[in-house]
């Protein structure tokens, strides 16, 4: 053990002035990554069981961040883009988001297993809003032996 002389003190390394951005970086690219991986799983409104079709026309309007979608569940409820609402209070709703806009399109989406009768009631209410063009949202059937592991693109008839 080695003893100190009185008044010996150590000497501080001196400051370092440049900055270590390593850490940053390191912090900057998870980040990048969790974003990456997240963003493709962001869904716009309420996940429906959509129905399956052989001959879909493509819509990628409905995937913009101000398409107006509404959604018929399983169980009856109406949604509009993420807000539960009866279906005869659609008409208002619409047609206030419809004001000003060119494109006066609005999507449905209905699940596989909802009744006719739900969807032709919200189809009528949107007729009421004065929608021009209706767009219904399907997904379509994937062939056996063609495995496709990109997202569906919503489709329509």
């Amino acid at each position: 053990m080695e003893t100190q002389e009185p008044g010996f003190r150590h000497k501080a390394p001196p400051p370092v002035n440049d900055i270590n951005v390593t850490p940053m970086v390191d912090v900057m690219l998870v980040l990048l990554i969790i974003f990456m991986v997240i963003t493709p799983m962001l869904s716009h409104g309420v996940t429906v069981d959509l129905v399956r079709t052989h001959n879909p026309i493509p819509m990628a309007a409905a995937d913009k961040s101000d398409a107006i979608v509404v959604a018929v569940m399983h169980d009856g409820k109406t949604y509009l883009n993420t807000t539960q609402m009866p279906a005869e209070d659609l008409p208002p709703k619409v047609k206030d988001m419809l004001t000003n806009r060119l494109d006066r399109t609005v999507f449905v989406k209905a699940d596989a297993r909802a009744r006719y009768e739900k969807v032709v009631e919200v189809v009528d209410n949107l007729r009421a809003a004065g929608v021009d063009q209706l767009g219904l949202i399907t997904e379509q059937i994937q062939e056996k032996g063609k495995g496709n592991l990109e997202t569906p693109i919503p489709t329509g008839k």
